[in-house]
């Protein structure tokens, strides 16, 4: 099967079946087309497990089930699926979430959210967030695979004829989901064993399923020149889209698909823990619940929210928790909340009355339990307030003299079951686009099951691609951009500018030639070119070279690539021509093709930058430190030969001094420009680190300084593995001297690392660390001898790897807790009561936030250097960190134990910033940030958790 210019299939060897799947958490839908049966009309498949809630009569209908822990299983064999004989391992759908209630660190929710997730690894086993400690876990990718997984051996057990990898399948997915998501939703597909799939988005889906109900109407309740707006607010997401109705030919109209809304977690699981929040205040007061208390009343919560808001809603709804810790039984909480109570608290917290020019704001969510970047604001009216100005303002002829006002309304997910909501959102854009006209208001489009809408359309939109039905015009919704550097006539540097790559509104199959503009790439050498969308700037052209406005564009991860070329092995500039192709399932491709020659280099996004938090989509922050001019490079160079090259004449001894003093610069004072290319230079001097001892010490110092901290420039992840690649395990002169200076290498560059790199420096150390543990404990003596430097810059580096498992990290504490109470390790205890803070830090500086130690192990070591009330900065700095305050319930100590901490630093003068942050959190002062890093920053660089 293959797909022509249009999108459209090409009817060679078309499977039976057309398959949409809505890839939701507990309301995942499977809706088809039989092409060869008698009914043609989209069907719904139900999946055992995956049952949407409106399939049940009430959740007393569900079967019983419990798991046990050490079995691993569940016990309720009436669960086992009937493609399988064994008792399963996990419940999906309904079944899971009702079982979350009682044990909420068993239980995967919003995956299709953690998808979208930029400040976690999204490859890595993370889920469930704050899970209990013996549940695997699974990435975001996984999970959403296996839900797919689970969906495919469904399919195939009841049609074993036509299995689901060999059908026309498209899957749904949010309007706003960027590249990324988009390539990982792709590959949790494959990872099923779904390798042919197209991708939809949810608002599209859901009008689609309006046109599949309404085959001989759908022409008559719409007219040309009006605007129907898709309101998509489902349990993780809102999406917004703009679709403009236009005259056809043979009397039909037309639907073209003009505006998305930006990305934006905000649905209903919001509407969810602000229930909860107001809940434990009535039943704690200042106090909070433990984590899993706190994790039942949110999963409760959300049935509280759909009885309160439904049409017939009780009075009042009275909400029971289990009781804590030896109080299980017998100590159970009991909270009421009314149904004017919990209406007020959700309408006007999320969906108020706001002005049309209401702009969202900006502070940061109050919710950070989940771990989920939630929108800032959570009124939704606000959001599409902005969005609806947004594309007004580029000049979008939506409607009369270019307005956006929505003739018609179509709804969709969740949040709109409640007609509550719908009728706020009616009464909202009415009171702005009525403009007095007392009779006016927009049409109201409904699809009869808001849980199934979305696959439906999903599977009539496959159908559509076939030749049958009707078609959405649904272009690009964002205008891509690549940052050139342009150089004026005349001028040495240049400044870096948006060439327009891929217009909004380019068809799937679009292909761009850039023609006009040629560049000069280098060969068997790494490029970048930053990559930005627009979604307010939809009316620039292919080729159009505009400034970066960093209000109008939203930086994506880089493009990045090393042209290599069989004929030439060294660096060289050659011209090339970029051309770039928008794929059928939304993708976009992006190729260099050499002007003089037939040479072609296809560039890839960079999804590591996006599914890993230790590279950031590229901003240039380092480089605007400033460049140094060509002499002065020069100078460093030549002093660099003298010391490491071939004809080598002076010592390593004071080699940074001698280059401060050529380029009048303290050290401290090199711009991150040149220290990288002091790195590059070093490299290619790698050779003379065999000259001494000496000279290797001193390279591996200057080298590690050069590219410190591993990340922040363009390139960086790439200078970081060339370095590993080059340098991984192989010292010539391993004496304590030059140990030491591995150790600070890699301490150093550490947030540069993977998570596989740091557990290959860190393993051979623990087993060192645990060998002389257990020898001492043998022989009740301390090992004497050996070389402390080289054991503070090992312990340093140790505690640095913020990407180590839990696990190792919480090994390593209690050594180093232990080596606390030795007094022959003294000089020691300064760099290792700086591990502690780092190993158990509330706030990692650069690390994921799912390789932070449980709350309550750092609470026993907190409790464990309050006992030594010997004060000192180091001291200081570890009890900080520990108890440093973050708001997530799942990170933060105690109340107590984080005003015993206070108390402390309170009592030993410590810096009022340390028990600011303990005390009401925030963030790190420059000095402070260095502190945790080890030295210094260079300048113009600096790390996004801090």
């Amino acid at each position: 099967m293959s797909a022509n210019s249009d999108g459209l299939l090409s009817p060679s060897t078309p499977s039976r079946f057309v398959v949409g799947i809505d890839l939701g958490t507990t309301n995942s839908a499977v809706c088809f087309v039989d092409t060869h049966g008698n009914d043609s009309r989209v069907q719904t498949f139900r999946i055992p497990q995956l049952i949407s809630p409106g399939e049940i009569e009430s959740l007393e209908s569900l079967p019983s089930f419990h798991y046990h822990a050490a079995k691993g299983e569940f016990a309720d064999r009436s669960l086992s699926m009937p493609w399988s004989e064994a008792a399963p391992e996990t419940a999906v759908g309904v079944f899971a979430r009702e079982q979350g209630k009682l044990v909420p660190g068993r239980v995967i929710e919003s995956a299709k959210s953690w998808l979208s997730h930029v400040g976690v690894d999204r490859t890595s086993g993370l889920l469930p967030w704050h899970g209990s400690a013996d549940v695997p876990r699974l990435s975001p990718v996984e999970a959403s695979a296996a839900y797919l997984f689970h969906i495919k051996c469904a399919w195939n057990h009841a049609h074993p004829q036509h299995p689901l990898e060999q059908q026309d399948l498209v899957i749904t997915l949010p309007a706003s989901f960027d590249e990324v998501a988009r390539e990982l939703t792709v590959a949790a597909a494959k990872l099923a064993g779904l390798q042919k799939i197209v991708l939809i988005e949810e608002p599209q889906a859901a009008f689609y399923a309006w046109i599949s109900a309404h085959p001989d109407s759908w022409n008559t309740l719409v007219s040309p020149g009006q605007n129907i707006l898709v309101c998509d607010v489902g349990g993780g997401t809102s999406d917004f889209t703009l679709i403009r109705v236009r005259a056809g030919s043979n009397d039909q109209v037309q639907f073209h698909r003009v505006a998305v809304g930006d990305h934006l977690i905000l649905g209903g699981d919001n509407l969810d823990l602000a229930l909860a929040h107001h809940l434990e205040r009535k039943l704690m007061g200042e106090k909070k619940l433990e984590p899993r208390q706190w994790g039942s009343l949110v999963r409760i919560c959300r049935h509280v929210k759909e009885t309160l808001l439904s049409e017939n809603a009780p009075e009042s709804y009275s909400v029971s928790l289990p009781g804590s810790g030896s109080k299980l039984i017998g100590g159970g909480l009991r909270v009421e909340i009314s149904r004017d109570e919990a209406r007020n608290l959700l309408m006007e917290g999320f969906f108020p009355h706001v002005q049309i020019d209401d702009h969202p704001q900006r502070k940061l969510s109050g919710f950070q339990e989940f771990g989920l970047p939630y929108a800032a604001d959570p009124a939704a009216t606000r959001h599409l307030a902005k969005f609806l100005q947004t594309h007004s303002r580029a000049g979008l002829k939506l409607g009369e003299e270019g307005s956006t006002r929505p003739d018609v309304l179509l709804f969709n997910g969740g949040a709109f079951i409640s007609p509550l909501i719908q009728q706020r959102m009616i009464d909202v854009i009415t009171d702005w686009f009525a403009n007095g006209d007392p009779n006016w208001a927009p049409l109201v489009l409904h699809n009869a099951r808001h849980d199934l809408a979305v696959a439906q359309g999903a599977a009539y939109y496959g159908m559509v691609r076939r030749g049958t039905g009707v078609r959405i015009s649904a272009g690009l919704p964002r205008t891509y951009y690549m940052g050139v550097e342009t150089i004026a006539s005349g001028a040495v540097e240049g400044r870096v500018q948006a060439l327009c790559l891929m217009p909004a509104g380019a068809e799937p199959g679009t292909e761009v030639d850039l023609r006009e503009h040629p560049f000069q790439l280098t060969i068997s050498s790494p490029v970048e070119f930053p990559l930005f969308h627009s979604s307010s700037r939809l009316t620039d052209r292919p080729g159009s070279i505009s400034p970066i406005e960093r209000e109008q564009l939203t930086a994506l991860p880089p493009i990045r690539t090393v042209l290599r070329s069989r004929k030439e092995k060294e660096a060289t500039s050659i011209a090339v021509e970029l051309h770039a192709r928008l794929t059928e399932i939304g993708t976009l491709q992006v190729w260099c093709t050499e002007v003089d020659g037939n040479r072609s280099w296809q560039l890839q996004f960079d999804i590591r930058s996006a599914t890993h938090t230790d590279v950031e989509a590229h901003r240039g922050t380092g480089e605007a430190a400033g460049v140094l001019d060509e002499h002065s490079i020069q100078l460093v160079q030549s002093t660099l030969q003298n010391c490491f090259g071939p004809n080598s004449n002076e010592k390593p001894a004071g080699l940074p001094k001698r280059i401060s003093k050529l380029l009048e610069l303290s050290r401290e004072e090199w711009p991150p420009a040149l220290l990288r290319q002091i790195w590059e230079m070093l490299l290619e001097l790698e050779s003379g680190r065999k000259l001494s001892a000496e000279h290797e010490a001193r390279w591996l110092n200057l080298f590690g300084f050069a590219l410190r901290p591993g990340e922040g420039m363009a390139l960086d992840d790439w200078r970081v593995a060339e370095s590993w690649r080059r340098l991984r395990s192989h010292m010539h002169y391993p004496g304590p001297a030059t140990l030491s200076e591995w150790w600070i290498l890699w301490r150093r560059v550490a947030a540069g690392l993977a998570a596989g790199q740091q557990q290959s420096l860190a393993t051979p150390l623990l087993t060192r660390l645990k060998d002389e543990q257990r020898k001492e404990r043998q022989t009740n003596s301390v090992k004497k001898g050996g070389h402390p430097q080289e054991q503070i810059e090992a312990w340093r580096m140790l505690a640095s790897m913020e990407r180590l498992p839990v696990t190792m990290k919480q090994q390593l504490a209690e050594i180093a807790i232990e080596h606390l109470y030795t007094p022959e390790r003294a000089i020691q205890h300064p760099a290792i009561l700086w591990s502690i803070g780092r190993l158990g830090a509330r706030q990692p500086f650069y690390g994921p936030l799912n390789t932070v130690v449980a709350p309550e192990v750092a609470a026993e070591w907190l409790d464990r250097l309050l006992a030594i009330r010997q004060p000192s900065p180091e001291r200081f700095f570890a009890v900080m960190q520990l108890a440093r305050r973050t708001d997530d319930r799942y990170r933060d100590l105690p109340a107590d134990k984080r005003q015993k901490a206070v108390n402390f630093l309170t009592s030993l003068e410590a810096s009022e910033e340390f028990i600011a942050l303990v005390e009401t959190g925030g963030e790190l002062q420059a000095q402070t940030s260095a502190l945790v890093f080890g030295e210094s920053l260079p300048i113009g660089l600096k790390f996004g958790h801090s």
